[in-house]
């Protein structure tokens, strides 16, 4: 089948992948324009582009695909169906239209829930014990098409963020090259989202990861992995921002005040909460590098001390 190839950042250059150990054909690849990078803010090639040019494949990187030309374009490659993993940009009703068998997205939940930009991080935040890859048709709604196809992972204890992500993608990219070969056979058929069912997992902002004490500890402690490595979890500390990279409930209550350390030793600094106790055992100090508890109290700083509070 002649396949056109929509997406921008690793979890879609990882199904590109897939799909290039296919017998199927790449006709075109779409993807964001190239953005600033490094330290001279230079335009550099996303992850798809770069998988894109290895193997030659033709690349498109329009603003828009809501005008004439755009559409024009997607038309002359004659797709039989379009690829679409993580792209960025809204596909428009015609666009949608033109592949022979129309739009499959890669969608990183199980749907109808977690429809939206962040459905990764969003899962472990809200503490689920399992999530997955979707393939999906779709329409014009925001991931509301026709499910298509479904990969089932659990979510474990020590997943991250980054973790979840790279698992899923490697999903991702098994499950589309899956769907390519039923639909090859007339054998890729849908099921209806029960919109009842559905939530959003709006965009990630870095001051979500503004660590709250008056929480749960559990809820904090999964904030904290979801969040890494992007957009990260901080707290302050006299107007310092401490940023958490990891940490652990203890199964016990205090009677300070939320935010206020409890302890501080070579297994962790822990932190009084609304409810529990947290113990961050990772952490990044304003201008240094990620250490350990331990590294901290090596290091002889008189910070994160019992009874100092933090905000």
């Amino acid at each position: 089948m002649r396949i056109v190839f929509a997406g921008t950042p690793d979890f879609a250059a990882i199904a590109l992948r897939s799909l290039l150990t296919t017998h199927h054909e790449i006709v075109g690849v779409y993807t964001q324009p190239d953005r600033p990078a490094g330290r001279g803010r230079k335009p550099s090639p996303g992850p798809v582009k770069q998988v894109a040019q290895e193997h030659s494949l033709p690349v498109y990187q329009p603003e828009t695909l809501k005008t004439p030309e755009a559409r024009e374009e997607l038309a002359a490659l004659v797709p039989d169906v379009m690829i679409v993993a993580a792209y960025g940009l809204i596909l428009p009703a015609d666009v949608l239209a033109t592949p022979r068998h129309g739009c499959l997205n890669i969608h990183a939940s199980l749907l109808p829930r977690w429809r939206g930009a962040a459905p990764i991080q969003r899962a472990i935040a809200a503490g689920d014990s399992e999530t997955g890859i979707t393939i999906m048709q779709m329409d014009e709604g925001l991931d509301t098409g026709d499910m298509l196809l479904k990969s089932i992972t659990p979510i474990e204890a020590d997943d991250t963020g980054g973790s979840l992500h790279d698992r899923l993608a490697d999903m991702g990219g098994a499950a589309i090259v899956k769907a390519m070969d039923l639909l090859e056979k007339g054998e890729l058929t849908g099921e209806a989202q029960n919109d009842e069912r559905a939530c959003y997992a709006r965009k990630l902002t870095k001051e979500e990861g503004h660590l709250d004490w008056q929480s749960d500890a559990n809820a904090l402690e999964r904030l904290i992995r979801a969040f890494n490595p992007w957009p990260g979890t901080y707290t302050e500390l006299d107007g310092e921002r401490i940023r958490i990279h990891e940490a652990s409930v203890l199964p016990e209550s205090s009677d300070q005040p939320p935010g206020t350390v409890i302890r501080r030793n070579r297994d962790g600094i822990d932190i009084a909460c609304g409810e529990a106790v947290l113990r961050v055992t990772r952490l990044q100090l304003p201008g240094a590098r990620t250490q350990t508890a331990n590294d901290l109290i090596n290091g002889g700083k008189q910070l994160l001390m019992p009874g100092q509070e933090l905000h």
